[in-house]
């Protein structure tokens, strides 16, 4: 079941922020600190499954998998990426389906050719709007749980520019779509343009060393955003200490003086409860 607490937000015109989980540690980090909203990442996600660019390798398999992983292990609602709903108009409608029956709060569709590739890099080519149109459509139709929001992304700015952007940003919320996300505007002014031109709640990509600059979370309120996601927080900052820890250990010979610790890690990962169970289920010698 979808989280009503997500769609209540949006409703009731609350900033959400969200952090790219990207694997069950992140997940389970994540899930502890109060965010209103976990978005699953598929650039984080595809990269720490099975090791390669998001370039439409991943299959629908693959991300709902992890994706129904990780929103079984969080309490807090999860938004997930789907990429182009992984075909036709009949994959769409299973993803919706499979993407939901997981457990997920939120689905992202963009309207890339497959194979997609990152939002970030060169080289994305769109589909017609009117194609991406039913697809949203068929998204809507398919969701059983009115709380399951569904989050259509257009790759347009990068190759066609802003204002055919913005025009795909209008007929995808007037297709169905509940939260927009015109996806690598390039200044400040263009995400300003969004903002005053498509009246549904828009989705902001913080992406550090992104097309897209970072703006601090009151402007981004005042430019008119509903949600801002980190997408990349979370995997920067993993692949920045693990590499610092090793280079630490490479060249002294020890680990590093400071961690997470084990103790911690073993209590985030819920040994207290196994410790307590085989206590209560032990066998006398």
């Amino acid at each position: 079941m979808a989280h009503p607490s997500l769609k209540a937000a949006f409703d009731a015109k609350k900033f959400i922020v969200a952090p790219g989980i990207f694997d069950m540690i992140s997940t389970k980090v994540a899930d502890g600190m109060g965010f209103p909203c976990l978005y699953v990442t598929g650039f984080g996600t595809v990269a720490s499954h099975l090791g390669v660019a998001d370039a439409g390798i991943a299959t629908y398999s693959d991300m709902v998998g992890r994706a129904g992983a990780f929103a079984r292990t969080a309490r807090t609602p999860v938004i997930a990426d789907a990429d182009t709903g992984y075909g036709g108009l009949l994959n769409v409608r299973h993803t919706v389906l499979g993407y939901e029956a997981a457990g997920i709060t939120g689905i992202q569709m963009e309207d890339q050719e497959v194979p997609k590739k990152c939002g970030h890099t060169p080289g994305r080519r769109v589909i017609p709007a009117e194609d991406m149109v039913l697809k949203i459509k068929v998204a809507a139709e398919a969701r059983r749980d009115p709380n399951f929001l569904i989050v259509a992304r257009t790759d347009a700015r990068t190759s066609l520019g802003l204002e055919e952007a913005i025009r795909r940003g209008h007929m995808y919320g007037e297709a169905g779509a509940d939260i927009v996300f015109v996806e690598s505007p390039e200044s400040e002014e263009e995400m300003a343009e969004i903002c005053r031109s498509i009246d549904k709640p828009l989705l902001a990509n913080m992406v550090e060393g992104g097309r897209t600059p970072v703006l601090p979370v009151e402007r981004l309120k005042a430019l008119g955003y509903a949600i801002a996601i980190y997408p990349a927080v979370g995997f920067l900052a993993a692949a920045k200490a693990l590499e610092s820890a090793y280079a630490t250990l490479r060249d002294t010979g020890e680990p590093p003086a400071e961690s997470y610790g084990f103790g911690r890690i073993c209590e985030l990962m819920g040994f207290p409860e196994v410790w307590e169970f085989e206590k209560k289920w032990a066998r006398e010698p």
